[in-house]
């Protein structure tokens, strides 16, 4: 028995980072901070550096506040709308594949929404929307932060769920902070390469939501008891 615990323990440490690693690769895509940088620069136009910084760590600071909060209520929501975890996953997984394929199949260049653009230049405070809410943490994020509720069984879960997007943050900081530099270095077709990619790691992404949900409905011991039960009475 003694010579349990060590394994027990090294196996719950590698849970944990487990779930801080999966946390990155699956919201990193999403929030995409390259692909954000031309839309981050053009709607502070006209601002000091430090204003637009001040406006980027707000943002960020917004961004973890809100999934954080999907993240601790996520149970409650699905539990008050009656949501079945594998419910979950299969719609989250199509609206994040959704996302993933529209990135993955948008012609190169594409406009952008004009006049959000415009109305978000006119803001005199960008930070929580149009920055943090949706362009950070938009639906896609929300749901597959949702869906992680799914995976977390202590508070040590939700910790390393927490440390995963506060790490996501920092990257999206350090990432927009350098935008002017990273636009100028990859130009735009380099953008829309580095869009595409995203796109297709997304659009798997979602995918594996959608078959991990379906498993888990053709796994469910009520659902095979209840073809059992209907094979039998034939």
């Amino acid at each position: 028995m003694a010579a349990a615990r060590p394994e027990s323990g090294m196996s719950n440490v590698s849970h944990f980072w487990e779930l801080i690693l999966g946390t990155i690769i699956a919201l990193l895509p999403l929030i995409n901070p390259l692909a954000a940088a031309p839309t981050f620069l053009a709607i502070t136009e006209g601002d000091t550096r430090e204003r637009r910084l001040q406006q980027l760590r707000m943002a960020c600071i917004y961004m973890v506040a809100l999934l954080g909060g999907f993240l601790v209520g996520g149970t409650f929501i699905m539990g008050f709308f009656g949501i079945s975890i594998p419910g979950l996953r299969i719609a989250g997984g199509l609206l994040v594949a959704g996302i993933g394929s529209r990135m993955l199949l948008a012609p190169a260049g594409e406009a952008k929404d004009d006049r959000a653009e415009q109305e978000a230049r006119a803001k005199r405070d960008v930070s929580f929307s149009p920055l943090a809410m949706p362009m950070l943490s938009g639906p896609g994020s929300i749901a597959v932060t949702i869906g992680f509720t799914s995976l977390a069984t202590d508070w040590l879960d939700y910790a390393a769920i927490m440390l995963g997007i506060v790490a996501v943050a920092v990257l999206t900081y350090v990432t927009l902070r350098l935008s002017e530099r990273v636009v100028r270095v990859i130009g735009v077709n380099g953008m829309n390469a580095v869009s595409k990619i995203m796109g297709f790691l997304i659009l798997c992404i979602g995918i594996q939501f959608v078959v991990n949900g379906v498993l888990g409905i053709a796994t469910d011991p009520a659902v095979i008891r209840g073809i059992r039960d209907a094979v039998l009475v034939r």
